[in-house]
């Protein structure tokens, strides 16, 4: 069974940066395209970034040119860097294994790990 553990989040000003990570067991890490996901209060989870299994990304209009999404397979980690954080950045931060249409492939989430961008 897949196992998805987020960390990295935490509360930063605007403007600021933050390192999410998100560790992958229990599935071939390499072969799988990875997405990073954001639930803000009262709304869906929507997908922010993804990354294929060789390293092609893609990202949300609304996080590009400010977010990046990376991997290591080594350590079956993906990354996401966030610069230039805004309030509406605020969310709890999700990763999952994805398919090639962007959704999620492991029914059992992470625990998530919390982003809030605040003065």
């Amino acid at each position: 069974q897949v196992q998805l553990v987020e960390s990295g989040g935490g509360l930063v000003q605007p403007g600021g940066s933050l390192r999410l990570s998100c560790a992958a067991s229990g599935s071939i890490f390499s072969r799988y395209a990875m997405g990073w996901y954001r639930q803000a209060p009262g709304k869906q989870r929507d997908l922010v970034a993804a990354i294929t299994s060789d390293g092609s990304t893609n990202y949300a209009d609304s996080v590009k040119g400010r977010f990046t999404i990376s991997r290591d397979n080594a350590k079956n980690t993906v990354y996401l860097q966030m610069n230039s954080l805004k309030p509406e950045d605020t969310a709890v931060y999700y990763c999952n294994q994805i398919d090639n249409r962007g959704r999620p492939l492991v029914r059992s989430w992470g625990q998530g790990t919390q982003v809030t961008v605040s003065s």
